[in-house]
């Protein structure tokens, strides 16, 4: 693991949407969406996210042959932490309240 994530707000926003449906592939797309952070503040997260392996990626081709597009989902161990991480006490006073009251 590469060193220890800080409690930022963005990060845990992140965390919190793949923690909606753990198993399933998001779009960087629709997680930007649903976290509003802008992709030059959610991308580098996803990155650090998979250099800790928390997150895993894979290339998607859509079906009416668009562009190819990243999907992200949480491994195992990065479900673990990152339930531990959300609900911890530090983040809750961080987290946004719209995901607070989930």
């Amino acid at each position: 693991m590469v060193g220890a994530l800080r409690f930022s707000s963005q990060i845990l926003a992140v965390l919190h949407a793949l923690l909606r449906a753990p198993a399933e592939w998001r779009y960087g797309y629709d997680l930007s969406r649903e976290t509003e952070l802008k992709s030059g503040t959610l991308y580098p997260i996803l990155i650090r996210l998979a250099e800790r392996h928390w997150v895993e990626s894979r290339w998607h081709q859509a079906d009416d042959n668009g562009k190819p597009r990243h999907m992200y989902r949480l491994t195992a161990d990065g479900r673990r932490a990152a339930r531990s991480m959300v609900k911890s006490e530090p983040a809750r006073r961080r987290l946004q309240p719209s995901f607070q009251e989930e």
